[in-house]
């Protein structure tokens, strides 16, 4: 695996990139080949931010934590990423026609990991219509509603967009790009 770093606001030195990557090659298993992994490390007041983004066959796998330490978010990163491959163990075959070289027999199998792998379940279909409106209206309806995320037709690019409130209270805007 390939590490690319991006730093904001922390360094640390290169004895501390080896232990990073020693605690993430455990993620070899799962992939094969020249995979590459974007590290991100920041310093948000007296934590660690560190968020791996793995890109792997059209498939995105990421991680986000926030530690006091940064090998700490290592390790808990890596953890998150084991646990997503297992539990959508099923999905990711038939999304990769079993032709990726995801190696899932690598590891244990327990009873965490059968849990965790069910179907996933559609309990509730919603219908309304998509009134054209501007991000900050859209934004307003959300937060009226007090939804995490809202639908609603952009009314400058005519497309179906959804704004959402991220972690740092903060809002976002996912447009599709055809």
């Amino acid at each position: 695996m390939r590490f690319i770093y991006t730093m904001k606001n922390v360094e640390f030195n290169q004895p501390t990139k080896d232990m990073i990557e020693k605690k993430l090659s455990k993620l070899d298993k799962f992939f094969k080949g020249n995979t590459e992994a974007y590290i991100t490390v920041s310093k948000i007041r007296s934590q660690t931010n560190f968020e791996v983004t793995i890109p792997y066959q059209g498939i995105i796998f990421r991680a986000e934590t926030l530690q006091h330490d940064v090998l700490a978010s290592a390790d808990k990163a890596t953890d998150i990423l084991v646990r997503q491959i297992r539990r959508n163990k099923t999905r990711l075959e038939k999304r990769l026609h079993e032709t990726v070289a995801i190696d899932y027999d690598a590891g244990n199998v327990d009873q965490e990991r059968v849990d965790e792998e069910l179907d996933f379940k559609v309990v509730k279909t919603k219908k309304f219509p998509l009134k054209p409106m501007s991000v900050e209206e859209a934004i307003l309806q959300m937060n009226l509603l007090g939804h995490q995320f809202y639908m609603f037709k952009n009314a400058e690019t005519n497309e179906v967009n959804v704004v959402y409130v991220r972690k740092e209270k903060d809002y976002g805007l996912i447009e599709p790009e055809i």
